[in-house]
This record gives structure tokens, C-alpha cells and sequence, in this order.
């Protein structure tokens, strides 16, 4: 009888996109298992290929509008229409991405979600009043204030002056007008697609957790967590939310906080959003194993990101699951106790970061060729076909 394996990974960001993480696993498997039934299920979690994933699942439409980038450079973003015409969805990654910066210009205390706003006003101007928003992948730490600038808020300091961008002059901020916030969002079903758990600020915040790999030192990092608590402070005496301990507040910069401060939105793990768009439960049920991935699994990955969403269901049938990462990094090995069962690193040697993203597809290739050769060993061993 034929193995039936499900192949779901996440991008593997800044190299290639889920689709091709999944066809270059499913070449290393055919390698080892010809003849077995493979069905590719390239997933998200609110990161980048968030809108693929679901514009696909359900036969919806691409998009495309002219944006503010990080730090407000011109950018053509992608967004989607799902299959039922009414519900649009956006990544924060390609309007306010990490990725969209080369590394010498990332900077969180200076990048902006600006452009991730004018996504939301664009979706409204085309009638739509169901969003989905995915986070994930941003190059920001301004908690959502740029979104919310784009939508009509206004943020000053004590002269009564108009901050500039990013998280670091939210340590300035005296004032937040909520007055011309864009009326259309109280009558938008706005879902917030997170892919961590993480509050707004404190060791486990925004800052602490995310800003170092987007550029911060650490002295910046602190200065960035005070003016998001600063930020935080304003906004719920403006709005009468409290949301910043909020399990996602932290996501994206901050941008969970900002959605919800300023909009009527609801936060979902990302990755159960997509999951249910592709019917994973009942694909996954008869599964022989599921090989998942991702760029890098490490102690953020098991915060809720796209393998561990994937464990977690397949673990309610009793079906192992295996992670092939191109970099496996400190507190990689907490995936184990989140129903991942093996994780193996794409990387055969030593090399450059630039060589191992410029070879993603060969590299992935063969490191899950050898991940089903220790399972095809196992399975022999225990007297199966």
C-alpha cells in the first residue's frame, strides 16, 4: 500500500515562497518514495504567502495598489478578494515588510506600518467590510501608529506637533486624535491573522522579542519597549481599550495592539485561518506522516507560528510530523513539545547565509530525501512496507 504523506510547509522568507518550499520537498521524498501519494499543501500564518494561501483555498482574486513601504518608499503590494467576493485579505509584510529593506537600511526605531494602513483604506474604498489581515514579517515596531495614521489618527507631542515615523518617537507622544479615524471601520468585521502570542511590551513584548533581528541594538530596544508602553498609555485613554497584555498585542511591531486599539478587529492564530481555508483537518486525517517547514524554528516558532498550527492538528489523528527549517536556532528543540516529532536543518555544511538562501531549493531537497530515509529505516525496522 502507498504512503500517503501531506507536504505543508510555510515560506521560507526571503528565499522562496511556500509553493515552491513544498515542490522541492516532495522531489527529496519521491527520491526515498517513489511511489507514494504526496499532496503539497503550501500553508501561512499570517506572514508572507498568507493571501496566496487563502486566495487559492478559495478561488478568490490578486490584487495590487501602490503603497507606502517601511519607510515610505514606493511600494506595488499584493492583496486578495477570497472566493466569496466580500472578503479581502492583506499582509502587513508586503506593504510594511522586513524583506522589502535591504539590511543596512532596517531600522525599527524609523520604519513605519504606514503603508499597511492605506492596504486597509484601499479594501475599504472597494466596498469591502470583511478583513483579514495577516502579521507577520515586519519590518516595524511603531505599534500599528503609521496604520493608524494612513486611516485618519493623529499623534503629537507636547507642542503639539505631528510625530514623525516609527517606534522611537513614541516616546514623545502627548496627544492621540482619534476624531478622523475612517468611520467605515466600525461597520468592517476586521480578523487579525497573528502568527505569536506575545503582549505589546516586557520581556516577551514586541520590542524584546522581535526588534533585534529588524535592526535594533540593544539600547534601542529598551528605549523602543518604553515608548510602546508610552504609546500604549495614550492610545487606551484615547480609545478606552486596554489590549496591550493581550496574547498577539505584540505581533508585528505592535501592529496587534494598533488593530486593535483602533478598529473593531477580533486576533486568530494565522495559521488555523489558513488551515481551515484548505480543509487541513480532513487532508491530514489518513496522513502516513506530514513533512512541515520553515525559513528558521527557533523559541518563536513555538509562540504559534506555521509548524506548530500544522502539529497541533495532526496530532488530534495520531499523525507524526516532521520539520525540515533552513536554520535551526536557540530553543529550537521547544517544537518537540508542541507535537513535532523530529526537526532537521537544510544545511549539509557550513556556509554563508546569502549561499544557503541562493540554494534553498537543492538544499531543501536533500535534506528531507534524508529525513525519509531515517523514516523509511524506521519503518523497516518496525516491519512495515
Amino acid at each position: 500500500m502507498a504512503l500517503h504523506i501531506v507536504v505543508a510547509p510555510d515560506s521560507f522568507k526571503g528565499s522562496l515562497p511556500a509553493s515552491d518550499v513544498a515542490v522541492a520537498m516532495e522531489r527529496g521524498i519521491r527520491l526515498v518514495f517513489p511511489a507514494a501519494d504526496v499532496r503539497l499543501v503550501p500553508i501561512a500564518d499570517g506572514g508572507e504567502g498568507t493571501v496566496a494561501a487563502l486566495v487559492a483555498a478559495t478561488g478568490g482574486t490578486l490584487r495590487q495598489t501602490r503603497v507606502s513601504g517601511p519607510l515610505h518608499e514606493p511600494v506595488l503590494a499584493q492583496w486578495g478578494v477570497l472566493g466569496d467576493g466580500r472578503t479581502a485579505v492583506i499582509e502587513m509584510a508586503a506593504a510594511s515588510g522586513l524583506t522589502l529593506l535591504p539590511p543596512a537600511q532596517r531600522d525599527p526605531c524609523r520604519t513605519t506600518s504606514f503603508g499597511t494602513g492605506e492596504l486597509i483604506r484601499a479594501a475599504l474604498d472597494c466596498g469591502l467590510r470583511r478583513i483579514i489581515v495577516g502579521l507577520g514579517g515586519s519590518a516595524t515596531n511603531d505599534g500599528g501608529a503609521g496604520m493608524a495614521r494612513a486611516l485618519g489618527a493623529r499623534f503629537s507631542d507636547e507642542a503639539g506637533r505631528e510625530l514623525p515615523d516609527g517606534g522611537a518617537a513614541l516616546a514623545r507622544l502627548e496627544r492621540v486624535d482619534i476624531a478622523g479615524l475612517d468611520r467605515r471601520l466600525q461597520e468592517t468585521g476586521i480578523i487579525v491573522a497573528c502568527d505569536v502570542d506575545n503582549p505589546l511590551c516586557g520581556p516577551r513584548g514586541a520590542s524584546a522579542t522581535f526588534a533585534p533581528q529588524k535592526g535594533a541594538s540593544a539600547t534601542a530596544v529598551g528605549a523602543l519597549d518604553s515608548a510602546l508602553a508610552r504609546y500604549a498609555g495614550h492610545v487606551r485613554r484615547a480609545t478606552g481599550r486596554d489590549v496591550g497584555g493581550l496574547p498577539g498585542a505584540g505581533a508585528a511591531g505592535g501592529l496587534g495592539a494598533g488593530l486593535l486599539f483602533f478598529t473593531p478587529a477580533k486576533l486568530r492564530p494565522g495559521v488555523d485561518i489558513v488551515l481551515e481555508a484548505v480543509g487541513f483537518a480532513e487532508i491530514v486525517r489518513h496522513a502516513d506522516f506530514v513533512v512541515t517547514g520553515e525559513g528558521r524554528t527557533d523559541f518563536q516558532t513555538a509562540f504559534g507560528k506555521a509548524p506548530i498550527g500544522v502539529a497541533r492538528l495532526a496530532r488530534r489523528f495520531g499523525v507524526p510530523v516532521f520539520c525540515v527549517s533552513g536554520a535551526l536556532g536557540e530553543g529550537a528543540d521547544d517544537v518537540l513539545e508542541q507535537g513535532i516529532d523530529a526537526t532537521m536543518s537544510i544545511c549539509e555544511r557550513p556556509m554563508p547565509l546569502d549561499e544557503c538562501m541562493r540554494t534553498a531549493g537543492p538544499l531543501i531537497e536533500s535534506a528531507t530525501a534524508r529525513l525519509c530515509r531515517i523514516i523509511r529505516a524506521s519503518r523497516q525496522g518496525r516491519g512495515c512496507a
